[in-house]
């Protein structure tokens, strides 16, 4: 079995799908792998590297050419792997409701026509033995991590508390909105810089989540739509009164701030919106809001994807694929998801993964030249 490791084509991507320590444990497998020549360059991996880890170094016709498996972190464009043959696995993260012309549906539309098996990474169930193969997980660790430290570059002033001689300059206030994988990394490590951390969330069932953390819980009580759990562990969507209740209590919250960072999103929807522009207006100036979101729609009235934007005051940051500015990191636990999959399933005697019906069900988008998802059939 051929596995072809991708260079990422999509604009401002810098990870990479596989490292030279995955490369290793692939070839143990039995596996051959083929690498795209400087596909690990923007994640800190040169073509060396992955020579030296047992895998060949070619340009992208090469590598296609005969493989089984290919993977990426992005879905690559199918005309990129024109060369590759029916049947093979595309593994990567697929994004299937982008709307753009030559992405989202329409990609997943061409990888049917070709007759290629597309695998969403990013629909993996959300299980315990599927922990280790969760790459919205491991990429939201880090970017819960990286928001913080954005806020902190854009914020001008102190994180902790410190007394000096001078006197007293009082902690950084911070308030995470939305307490997923993002957000508990967000509090952490806002902690760690000597904040003073607050969060909420629709999911009542975070608020020990957020104390064990040092942090306060900021929740609306005894309205309808407390709860607010969507299936997958993910949070579901609101009801109207809860929304009423959140934003009165966020906007008497939210004034006194000094950063604020939104992780809210529903798979498949657009981000709900988190704060106004009028919520913007009660911060005082020079204060910070990082929106994770941005790319779904932004939590954050006024954001734009790929700018950092001044809305009176305030500075609204909204970096576009977060992960990507941590590249060597996030890459290393990518490609860990990755392997855990395949290696999960590898079948020594067929010389291939084999995957079960849960697993399988859940991430394949097409096979046999149909879309055979029943989330993107319904």
């Amino acid at each position: 079995m051929k596995i072809a490791v991708l260079k990422e084509q999509a604009d401002g991507e810098r990870r990479v799908a596989a490292t030279p320590e995955t490369v290793k444990k692939f070839i143990a497998l039995g596996a051959e792998v083929a690498v795209e020549r400087g596909a690990g360059a923007t994640a800190s991996i040169d073509d060396a590297a992955y020579a030296a880890a047992g895998a060949s170094v070619a340009d992208r016709t090469a590598v296609v050419a005969g493989a089984g498996i290919v993977l990426g972190v992005q879905a690559p464009v199918p005309a990129s792997i024109g060369g590759a043959a029916a049947g093979v696995w595309i593994v990567a993260a697929m994004n299937p409701f982008a709307t753009g012309p030559d992405e989202g549906r329409a990609r997943i539309d061409g990888y049917a026509a070709a007759g290629y098996e597309a695998l969403a990474m990013e629909f993996m169930p959300r299980i315990t033995r599927a922990q280790s193969m969760d790459i919205l997980s491991s990429q939201s660790n880090l970017s819960g991590y990286k928001a913080v430290l954005d806020a902190a570059g854009e914020y001008g002033r102190a994180f902790p508390m410190m007394m000096t001689a001078a006197g007293t300059v009082s902690a950084a206030k911070v308030f995470v909105m939305g307490v997923g994988v993002a957000g508990l990394q967000a509090i952490a490590t806002a902690r760690r810089l000597g904040g003073q951390v607050s969060a909420t969330d629709v999911r009542s069932a975070t608020k020990e989540q957020i104390q064990s953390l040092g942090a306060k819980p900021i929740f609306v009580e005894n309205v309808a739509g407390i709860e607010g759990e969507g299936s997958g562990g993910y949070a579901g969507e609101m009801s109207d009164d809860y929304k009423a209740a959140q934003a009165e209590l966020v906007s008497s919250h939210i004034a006194k701030q000094d950063i604020v960072i939104t992780t809210a999103l529903i798979p498949g929807r657009p981000a709900p919106r988190l704060i106004s522009d009028a919520q913007i207006a009660t911060m005082r100036s020079g204060s910070v809001i990082v929106d994770l979101a941005v790319e779904a729609g932004g939590n954050v009235e006024g954001s734009v994807a790929g700018e950092v934007v001044e809305r009176h005051g305030v500075k609204i940051v909204g970096h576009r694929n977060v992960p990507s500015r941590l590249a060597a990191d996030t890459s290393a636990l990518f490609a860990r998801n990755l392997y855990n999959f395949l290696s999960t399933f590898w079948d020594k005697e067929a010389g291939k993964p084999v995957l079960d019906d849960e697993i399988g069900d859940a991430i394949r988008l097409t096979q046999g030249g149909k879309i055979v998802s029943a989330r993107l059939l319904n």
